[in-house]
């Protein structure tokens, strides 16, 4: 039975009417003739609905309307990487649009009006995405834990190499980029030394070549980029001003696997000494990637959580600033500490006793590579093992 009614004008076009019924009104040039599908009574009204149903389904009358999409959010020609961000789902009505390309508002601002809005429609938009996005990572492939230039360059090779996994970034600052933003004592320029300028020309960041290193004209010129590409990655989800507070974990043959993180508010974590009750979240994963960086607030967490989880011994502690030591051994020692966590990064220098590199980033940025590959080699391994 046809649970929806149609107009049939021969052989114009076809309308879909907005009422619901299990009769076909279809219309000559003198009147309209209404076939009532469930009084079907003898073989010639079978056949004269079937041929009906048959002409209407070849002229598209069965099928959804399509939905207007939005523009594109972008005029200029997009990056390699610009390419990966998705477009919106969102139905839009043009009337309700205030389309305009920049050259066209240039100049007349005395008329300029922005498409109107309810203030509900603002909060109900920011509320669905987040808590979708909340429901969709409860379950992730891989957590970064840290979003400073290791954490992000760790994310931009996962999200380059495996676009089918889920990578959420969890960073308790508001503002993610940690140290990155600026060089040493607050100075504007970022200093890598080579090979690490394969990977600025991998993410676009120009510089200038001196020898043996390389100077980016603005540290936050490396952020800024490579975050963006980070971002616009479609399985890559940043939930910043969020902390780690802790670590889920499993029994293993090996001890302790980790499986996991348990999450919370940056500013509630910051009170429980003062207020009760306010547990946390979890985010479940195979597989953590921790760059939290050096001993400090927020720092070194899941390093410390493994001393208090007799997981290791005791932290080595970082040593005196040596950039020549510093550098290669924390690229060097990236890896899996205990099963699921991978550590990279300064975090690493508070495990091993490696030495203090000081304003040079280059360390840091290969360190994330490597954190990044570490992963790739393990992570079938631990994902069959946090199925079970």
């Amino acid at each position: 039975m046809i649970s929806t009614r149609y107009f049939y004008p021969s052989p114009a076009g076809i309308k879909r009417s907005r009422s619901f019924h299990s009769q076909l009104f279809f219309f000559s040039s003198s009147s309209i003739h209404r076939l009532d599908i469930k009084h079907l009574k003898n073989i010639q009204d079978i056949i004269t609905c079937t041929a009906l149903l048959s002409y209407l389904s070849s002229h598209g009358a069965f099928q959804r309307p399509k939905i207007k999409m939005a523009p594109p959010a972008a005029v200029s020609p997009p990056s390699r990487s610009a390419e990966l961000a998705t477009s919106t789902k969102l139905p839009v009505m043009s009337k309700n649009i205030n389309t305009k390309t920049v050259e066209e508002m240039l100049g007349q601002w005395d008329d300029f009006k922005f498409a109107p809005i309810r203030e509900s429609q603002v909060s109900r938009a920011m509320t669905r995405r987040y808590f979708q996005d909340l429901d969709n990572y409860a379950e992730s492939d891989i957590v970064i834990i840290g979003a400073g230039s290791c954490g992000l360059s760790a994310a931009y090779i996962l999200g380059k190499k495996r676009p089918d996994l889920k990578i959420a970034i969890i960073e308790a600052s508001v503002s993610p980029g940690g140290g990155a933003w600026l060089g040493g004592q607050l100075f504007s320029a970022m200093i890598m030394r080579k090979p690490a300028d394969a990977f600025l020309r991998e993410v676009g960041v120009p510089y200038e070549d001196e020898g043996n290193y390389v100077v980016v004209k603005h540290a936050a010129l490396f952020t800024s980029t490579i975050m963006s590409k980070v971002l616009q990655m479609p399985n890559i989800k940043l939930f910043n001003a969020t902390c780690v507070e802790d670590l889920i974990t499993r029994p293993s043959e090996e001890g302790v696997r980790i499986a996991g993180v348990v999450t919370n508010w940056t500013l509630v974590s910051m009170h429980h000494d003062d207020q009760s009750c306010m547990d946390p979240n979890t985010i479940n994963a195979p597989l953590i990637i921790s760059t939290t960086g050096h001993d400090g607030p927020m720092g070194a967490f899941c390093v410390k959580r493994l001393v208090s989880m007799q997981r290791i011994e005791k932290l080595g502690g970082m040593r005196g600033l040596d950039m020549n030591l510093a550098e290669d051994a924390i690229v060097k020692g990236t890896r899996e500490i205990v099963p699921g966590l991978i550590v990279g990064g300064m975090e690493l220098s508070e495990v091993d006793g490696a030495n203090r590199m000081g304003p040079t980033f280059g360390a840091m940025a290969l360190s994330g590579l490597k954190a990044a590959e570490e992963a790739l080699k393990i992570f079938d391994t631990r994902k069959k093992q946090n199925d079970l």
